[in-house]
Order: structure tokens, then C-alpha cells, then sequence
């Protein structure tokens, strides 16, 4: 995942060069305040306030994402998600009969208590596949 950031600066001006490194760690758990992380690597453990995440309703404990460090202080930048992740559906509605021509959709909670709108015939206890940049729907997974 790119991050773009719009701005104008007027002639002459210069930018500090900042050195990034990216490193793969696995989420462990959220304690309400912070998210918890640990390197893949070395198996240190970093954490982050919800607000340096993305989508942090998709992650999933024990999902393998990607950081962003700045190689100068150690400190994270950003998270980013795989392009798309499998999540159990825990709760929805269920289908109608009959009901399958159109692009319908209904709310399913999955397993991290994310809401995403689901086709009308995916039931509790399928698999889906989440975009993790839109957050949407993306096919069912068969096991």
C-alpha cells in the first residue's frame, strides 16, 4: 500500500530526506489502548495506538503485516495490511429464498467484530475474503 500526501510548496523549499525500512510483524493482541506487535525476525515487540493503523477492525490475531520505520529513531510510521484477508462470518442474517438475482447485500460481523456487507447467501460460519483497503466483500473461501 502506497501512501500519498498532497502538498505544495513554493520554490526553493527542501525537504529532509527521511530513510524507511519495512519489517514484517505478526499481530498479537489489542489491550484496548494499544496494539501489540512482535518482529518477525528478532522477536521484538513494538505497540501502536489505533490511530496509526489502517483498518484495524480486519487484523486478526496472529495476521503477518508489514511496518514502516524510520531506520534514524526506530519509530513506526505505518501498518500495512495484506491486500486482502480471510475472516470468518460470526453473525448474519440469514438469505432469502429466491432472493439471489440481484446485487443484494446484508451486513455479516466477522470474527474481529468488523460489519461487512456480504451477498445474501453467505451464512454464519463461512469464510470470506476482505478487501482490506475498501473493506468490502470480495468472494467466499472454500475450505
Amino acid at each position: 500500500m502506497v501512501k500519498v500526501i498532497d502538498n505544495t510548496f513554493s520554490a526553493g523549499h527542501k525537504l529532509e530526506d527521511v530513510r524507511v525500512e519495512t519489517h514484517k510483524f505478526q499481530y498479537l493482541y489489542n489491550d484496548g489502548d494499544f496494539y501489540h506487535f512482535m518482529n518477525q525476525e528478532d522477536y521484538s515487540q513494538i505497540q501502536l495506538v489505533e490511530a496509526a493503523l489502517d483498518k484495524p477492525e480486519l487484523m486478526k490475531e496472529g495476521e503477518v503485516v508489514t511496518v514502516i520505520i524510520n531506520a534514524e529513531d526506530n519509530a513506526p510510521l505505518s501498518v500495512d495490511l495484506p491486500a486482502s484477508v480471510i475472516l470468518e462470518v460470526t453473525a448474519t442474517e440469514p438469505g432469502m429464498k429466491g432472493n439471489t438475482a440481484t446485487n443484494a447485500t446484508k451486513p455479516a460481523t466477522v470474527e474481529t467484530g468488523a460489519t461487512v456487507n456480504v451477498p445474501l447467501f453467505i451464512n454464519e460460519g463461512d469464510k470470506i475474503k476482505v478487501d482490506t483497503e475498501k473493506g468490502a466483500y470480495k468472494e467466499r473461501v472454500k475450505e
